[in-house]
């Protein structure tokens, strides 16, 4: 195989016209085989995969903590108004209407270039990113699913003793998870391709490692359509993995 590649790039190079099978088998060679590239992509997916794990988690525990505040703050009853819970709740209004109002790509330069100028770890960078601006959107989609569940939910909890943390915990969160489960998937899925964007930074994933290649093949078509399946792949798969969750979830309210 190396010996037809040899041959047929030679004869491109030297301006020969070659059938399409032919010139589709050189390009294909130098972006995936020559030298081992391919293990190239894997190094990508896989910092790819670490960035969506990070960014993932720091977005969940952001967002339920941001809405759990604010539903804790429009549930409060009239006349009663806790002035600390009212600060805390400003804060947390005015981090998701920034971060919800302002492009990722603004949000990632701003980080690198700005609050992290003296920084060189930009994948690292871009993850403290991705996760910040996850949590605003989580934070919404969690505080919507309890504001949508019913009040005698919350309110049965306090009559079996349970402070506030322990009703949201045991009783509230559980129910709503099941709600807001298809639009958690939908916001994981975009946090998933947003990866591809710590790129601009600088950060070393999947289309950082595409680039790469193409910079030395002068080739951009094969490295940029194998990445794109490559994150097709990513998406199905992680499709899969949350309609499955879902089915389960279904089976168990059936019981």
């Amino acid at each position: 195989m190396e010996e037809y590649y040899l041959l047929w790039q030679s004869q491109m190079i030297a301006g020969e016209e070659l059938p399409f099978w032919q010139e589709f088998f050189v390009k294909f060679y130098q972006a995936f085989i020559e030298s081992d590239r391919w293990l190239q992509y894997l190094e990508g997916v896989q910092t790819t995969l670490i960035v969506t794990a990070m960014a993932l988690c720091m977005g969940v525990i952001i967002g339920i903590l941001v809405a759990i505040v604010r539903t804790a703050h429009d549930q409060q009853r009239v006349g009663k108004h806790n002035p600390i819970l009212g600060v805390i709740n400003a804060i947390c209004k005015v981090y998701v209407t920034v971060i919800r109002g302002t492009p990722m790509m603004v949000q990632l330069l701003i980080m690198c270039f700005v609050i992290f100028s003296k920084s060189r770890e930009f994948t690292m960078i871009g993850t403290l990113t991705l996760g910040i601006n996850s949590g605003a959107y989580v934070a919404e989609i969690i505080r919507g699913g309890l504001m949508a569940l019913d009040p005698g939910q919350a309110e049965a909890g306090r009559s079996l003793g349970l402070n506030y943390v322990d009703t949201m915990r045991f009783i509230v969160i559980p129910q709503a998870f099941k709600a807001i489960l298809p639009s958690l998937g939908n916001e994981f899925i975009i946090l998933l391709k947003d990866t591809s964007l710590i790129t601009v930074i600088g950060g070393k994933e999947l289309v950082y490692a595409a680039q790469g290649i193409y910079g030395r093949t002068y080739e951009q078509m094969f490295p940029l359509i194998g990445v794109a399946c490559i994150y097709l792949v990513l998406v199905m798969i992680f499709s899969a993995l949350l309609n499955l969750l879902e089915r389960r979830l279904r089976q168990s309210d059936r019981r």
